[in-house]
């Protein structure tokens, strides 16, 4: 990722508010979600784009260089025909990043620089500036892309769709019997955790639609975030103390970085370590230093 559009503000929640509602656009402004996603593409019909591309700019113009730092745009996709006309309408406004849909691979990506990197220089904003997250996996065809984003410009952070995947591949649902994900949609996951990690991107997981069972929203923020997961997509106000708290390292977990650190520091030759009845490694010692690289910077 590109040091010089590396964002600086927390990244564990992502509140999706439609931009063709001031009322909702408002209510995620004023909430404790990280990062706001005003959008463009699914939840606006067709025939309300232009005005909610005039409400979003509205918006942003109406807020400080720091509060449109957490106020990001969801675009329409780039296979269609209102990509150019979306960020010709909301980047005079200087929103705080961009999210790209159905993201067809890095070449997608490279696409967006250039049409950002465009408005950019019309506006006089400084070029590259505007960074990007990339919806990874909502074609069959983007499942085979993911490990490709690598380098490339802007991209911030990586997430990925199961709602659309499951469209593209004439699903009836995206559920197993258990009312978990089915084999295909964890295979998505996996491959979206590998691609933004290997891409030096922030790995986001996708929505839960029951907004109302907040526990199992719980635990699974809580499981993908032992996966390696940094961040998640939220659809309802509701949920975004729940992602926030879930992805926010406890006290007890950067104690136990700390002394993981400290240990390796006062032990600086040596490969593995006695700790607790078990053993440590240098992969102990590297997973302590990103968490507390998580909360201390």
């Amino acid at each position: 990722m590109n040091d010089m559009i590396k964002p600086t503000i927390p990244m564990r929640s992502w509140l999706f508010a439609p931009g063709d509602s001031e009322k909702k656009m408002t209510k995620a402004f004023e909430g404790e979600a990280d990062i706001v996603i005003f959008d463009l593409e699914d939840s606006v019909v067709e025939s309300g784009k232009a005005a909610a591309r005039a409400a979003i700019a509205e918006f942003l113009a109406a807020r400080s260089e720091e509060e449109r730092a957490r106020l990001w745009v969801r675009v329409n996709p780039l296979d269609g025909e209102w990509t150019a006309q979306d960020l010709a309408a909301i980047m005079p406004a200087r929103p705080g990043g961009i999210m790209l849909p159905k993201s067809r691979g890095r070449h997608d990506v490279e696409e967006l620089d250039r049409l950002l990197t465009a408005q950019e220089m019309a506006n006089d904003i400084p070029t590259g500036s505007t960074p990007v997250i990339a919806l990874v996996t909502e074609t069959a065809a983007a499942m085979f892309t993911t490990g490709d984003y690598g380098g490339a410009p802007r991209l911030a952070a990586m997430t990925w769709g199961a709602e659309d995947l499951a469209d593209s591949l004439g699903a009836t649902t995206n559920k197993d019997f258990e009312g978990n994900f089915a084999f295909t949609y964890k295979l998505a996951r996996s491959l979206c955790l590998l691609g933004a990690v290997a891409a030096e991107a922030v790995p986001v997981e996708t929505i839960d639609t029951n907004f109302r069972d907040l526990e199992a929203l719980r635990m699974r923020a809580i499981e993908v975030r032992r996966q390696g997961y940094r961040g998640m997509l939220a659809i309802h106000p509701a949920q975004v103390p729940v992602i926030n708290e879930a992805f926010t390292p406890t006290e007890a977990e950067i104690a136990e970085a700390r002394e993981i650190v400290a240990l390796f520091a006062d032990n600086s030759d040596a490969g593995t370590i006695g700790w607790r009845g078990g053993m440590l490694d240098r992969p102990h010692l590297s997973r302590a230093q990103q968490l507390l690289a998580q909360v201390e910077g």
